[in-house]
């Protein structure tokens, strides 16, 4: 595939940056179905992003805000939607008054055990697309880009 920008007719490079994003993105737009159909009619990629970054045991707010590098007014407008909607609450730090806790509630521990069974289901098709060793193949590529191990056994092969 040829990606075009706008009017531009400049054929861009199919370069591994694109596909990646490609993947991710409908890789995303599946398991954001996937939760709504699941029955959680709440559940957005914006929560989704912030939610990935908020440990199941809960944080402080402000660290929260810190791990996710995104404004501290988008992480407030995301943690008050979904306290309106019941998945987290934000409790007194009793270590520093204050401080905020964002802990997940009950409807929002479920949506994330939801959650990794409809992330299971997806490796699943594809590693049925794939096939089981190209399937293999890709997540042991992918852990190696992600911890950056250019020197890993199967890099030297490669080249």
């Amino acid at each position: 595939m040829v990606k075009y920008l706008d009017e531009k007719t400049e054929a861009l490079p199919d370069h591994v940056g694109w596909r990646l994003w490609q993947a991710s993105r409908a890789w995303q737009a599946e398991f954001t179905a996937a939760m709504r159909a699941a029955g959680h009619g709440w559940f957005t990629e914006a929560r989704a992003g912030l939610m990935g970054h908020i440990p199941r045991g809960g944080m402080r707010q402000s660290a929260l805000i810190e791990r996710s590098a995104i404004s501290k007014q988008a992480v407030q407008q995301l943690l008050d939607g979904l306290e309106a909607d019941g998945v987290v609450e934000r409790l007194p730090d009793p270590r520093d008054g204050r401080g905020k806790l964002v802990r997940y509630t009950s409807k929002g521990l479920d949506a994330l055990r939801d959650g990794d069974k409809i992330k299971l289901g997806i490796e699943q098709a594809y590693a049925a697309r794939l096939g089981p060793g190209r399937f293999t193949a890709l997540m042991d590529a992918l852990r190696t880009l992600d911890t950056g191990q250019a020197n890993a056994p199967d890099a030297a092969e490669s080249k």
